[in-house]
Order: C-alpha cells, then sequence, then structure tokens
C-alpha cells in the first residue's frame, strides 16, 4: 500500500475516531502530497518522494517545537510534539544515535575517511545512504564525532 491509499484510508479512521490532532495531521499530509501531484514537475510519487515529504514535514514541526519551548509555549509545542510523532510513524523507523555512528563507521571504512578534511566526503555518502532512517543533524553530529577520534 503506498503512502497516498495509507493516509486516505487513516483520514477515514481518524474522523471516525474523533481524533483532532490526529485529523488535522493526516490532513496536512495529504495536502503535501496533492501539491506535489499538481506541481507539474512530471515526477510519480514513488517511495523516496514520499519519505522527502515526509521528512521535509517531521522537520518543520521539529523546529517548531523549539521555537514554541524557546518562547515559553509548551502547549503549541505539546501539539507540535503529538504531530511530529504521527508523521513519524509514516516513515521508515528512524535509527538511534548509537545506530547512526555505528552506520557512519562502517561508511568511512569504506571510503577511507578519518581526518576532518574528509568531512565532505563523508557527510555526503552518509546522507545519501541514512536519508529518512534518521535526521539530518544527527547525522552531521555523529559525523563530526566520529571525526574528532
Amino acid at each position: 500500500m503506498n503512502l497516498k491509499d495509507k493516509i486516505n484510508n487513516d483520514l477515514k479512521e481518524a474522523m471516525k475516531s474523533g481524533d483532532k490532532i490526529r485529523l488535522e495531521t493526516i490532513r496536512s499530509i495529504r495536502a503535501l502530497i496533492l501539491e506535489f501531484e499538481k506541481s507539474g514537475s512530471g515526477k510519480s510519487l514513488n517511495e523516496e518522494e514520499e519519505i522527502k515529504l515526509l521528512t521535509s514535514a517531521a522537520k518543520k514541526r521539529r523546529e517548531a517545537v523549539e521555537q514554541y519551548k524557546a518562547a515559553g509555549r509548551n502547549e503549541l509545542a505539546e501539539k507540535e510534539e503529538t504531530e511530529l510523532k504521527i508523521i513519524e510513524s509514516y516513515l521508515p523507523k528512524q535509527l538511534s544515535p548509537e545506530e547512526v555512528f555505528e552506520e557512519i563507521k562502517k561508511i568511512a571504512e569504506s571510503i577511507g575517511a578519518t581526518s576532518k578534511e574528509d568531512f565532505p566526503k563523508l557527510m555526503q555518502v552518509a546522507a545519501k545512504t541514512l536519508k529518512g532512517k534518521a535526521d539530518g543533524k544527527l547525522v552531521k553530529e555523529m559525523v563530526e564525532k566520529f571525526l574528532q577520534h
């Protein structure tokens, strides 16, 4: 089942259950899908594009949570966190920081990255390999941590 079908099914379930935040979040994902389809880019919504849409939506929620917490607006931060969890349920399982670090070690060994000068090369391969499986910010932090050893 592709993302569009899953979203449509979950939208019906959310309407029946009366879960307003879930309904609102699923509608926003559905709007992203429709926007993509009508963009005229000629691309079809494949798994890679689905992950890109969802990752972008999740990133926006993460940033909003940080901004609301910094402003002391905890009720809004909680709402964004709830939406983030719903969006993440559609993404592939996210790797833990330890798992990301282990993946980066393997990638570094395969391309021979050992020093800070290798950061661009390692970051490029790591970002591609871990796309959709881990947040880009986390990947960057783990690459930097690995190269400091």
